[in-house]
């Protein structure tokens, strides 16, 4: 895989772009001897889009990044085009700290340097400390500039790059917008990493949202990092989350920062998961496997309850409580629902079963509430919960959790659903349910599992006879 680049968990490109500018930039830091990665060239196919009349579709782009994969090249490319061929009189390149700032301005002058058709467009370097620029024959300047020193003041530019984006305040941004407000052609680059709690990630978490809620059509975003799900230690996890991983990283210092690091710091600064993607978890993985019991002491009485759920790609998951000294719940059957036919086998499944007596729960918001009316004109005994029976149901497994009177089977998908699953609140008090919006976290098997138990404490009639699971 020596040279492969993964590509971006997430990556936004506005639409309604006449031409891109993206392979000029490559070609030109190509002729000045320094060869773009592939990832690197995809940031810049996002960023640089232009309509038929010459203006950016992105106004802002965002780039989100473990460090040393190579943030400050790209930089350094998107400014050097900005002043040989855009025509962009003033390009301000500006970090947090000035060391970030000088770091970035020697990664320039390296360059200059080494290339004597670089060079000879070249007018003036001004490297006096908090004062560096590089003028171009064509009277193109690029500035750098250190926030902690110079504020806000003086940021009007055709092009802003904005380095350590995610330690810039909001007061700044403003500011920023402000200045820039004038020029008829802007564009304003933030690349950073996950905030850490030291961090002031205002700004750079709404541009963030922005993008990928697709509130604004104007924003590019480019965001490489793992799924919280993924596993640390693993090489595939860091090469999902750090581009450069067989180029730039050194792969025994990485292993040595997930020696010493606590978890969720490696998982921002090197596997590049944003806080908020790292919710914790709402059991955590020992207190849910300390309940897992082997297949021999599964109970053998007659389900008390079955549910029904599905997620985003509508795949069908099927619960079961059976009652006992603990409450022992497990997936039943797991099919595929992408058509009526699919329904009608899953709907007939839970007939056989469940007959008229054995409750089957489903939730009035999950995909599959679209065969409650199969199931009750097959009598099968339906029961469709509200968003109080979810805060109910979720919050008696919760507790059910915590004193250790329920069992289960350790299903792989039931795992991975419990480590993906994060709450949303319901109602004022308190109550909250599984968040469903994020269409890659499938949370489906954990939700039978919850309601299954919701089921069998409602059904409190003991039943007797052998469990139906095939699992």
């Amino acid at each position: 895989m020596l040279g492969e680049q993964p590509p971006p968990l997430h990556l936004v490109t506005p639409s309604g772009a006449a031409s891109n500018a993206a392979d000029e930039v490559s070609a030109l830091s190509d002729s000045f001897g320094v060869t773009l990665d592939p990832w690197q060239e995809l940031v810049l196919e996002a960023a640089l889009g232009e309509r038929a009349n010459g203006i950016w579709t992105a106004k802002q782009v965002g780039l989100s990044a473990p460090r040393q994969n190579g943030k400050s090249q790209l930089i350094v490319a998107r400014a050097l085009a900005g002043a040989l061929l855009f025509g962009e009189k003033k390009i301000i390149i500006s970090a947090h700290a000035q060391d970030t700032a000088r770091e970035t301005f020697g990664k320039l002058l390296e360059q200059i340097e080494q290339s004597p058709a670089l060079e000879d467009r070249v007018a003036k370097v001004m490297n006096a400390l908090n004062r560096e620029y590089v003028k171009f024959v064509n009277g193109a300047v690029i500035q750098f500039k250190a926030r902690t020193v110079s504020g806000s003041r003086g940021f009007s530019c055709d092009c802003l790059l904005l380095d350590e984006a995610q330690i810039l305040g909001m007061p700044a941004w403003v500011s920023i917008n402000s200045t820039m407000s004038a020029r008829p052609n802007p564009q304003v680059w933030l690349l950073g990493t996950p905030p850490t709690p030291e961090d002031n990630p205002e700004v750079f978490r709404s541009v963030r949202t922005s993008a990928l809620s697709g509130k604004s059509r104007a924003v590019a975003w480019a965001e490489w990092a793992a799924k919280p799900t993924d596993d640390p230690a693993a090489e595939e996890t860091r090469r999902a989350a750090n581009p450069a991983w067989d180029t730039r990283i050194n792969h025994e210092i990485v292993q040595g920062e997930y020696e010493t690091y606590p978890p969720d710091r490696f998982a921002l600064d090197r596997l590049g998961i944003w806080p908020e993607d790292l919710a914790p978890r709402i059991v955590t993985a020992a207190d849910w496997s300390a309940l897992a019991i082997p297949a021999a002491e599964v109970p053998t009485g007659q389900p008390a309850a079955f549910a029904v759920d599905a997620g985003h790609d509508r795949r069908i998951q099927i619960g079961v409580c059976v009652r006992g000294t603990r409450d022992h719940i497990e997936l039943a059957a797991v099919g595929d629902v992408a058509g009526s036919l699919d329904t009608l086998q899953a709907v007939e499944w839970l007939t056989a079963r469940a007959g008229r007596r054995i409750p089957v729960v489903v939730d009035s918001y999950s995909p599959a509430a679209s065969m409650v009316p199969a199931l009750k004109a097959a009598r099968v005994n339906v029961i469709v919960t509200n968003a109080g029976d979810m805060a109910k149901a979720c919050g008696d497994w919760f507790d059910a959790v915590a004193a250790g009177t329920i069992s289960h089977f350790d299903q792989a998908a039931v795992n991975q659903a419990l480590a993906s699953a994060k709450k949303r609140p319901i109602g004022q008090a308190g109550g909250w349910g599984l968040d469903r919006t994020n269409p890659e976290a499938n949370i489906s098997p954990l939700v039978t599992l919850i309601l299954a138990l919701y089921g069998a404490r409602l059904n409190t009639k003991p039943k007797t006879g052998r469990v139906m699971t095939s699992a």
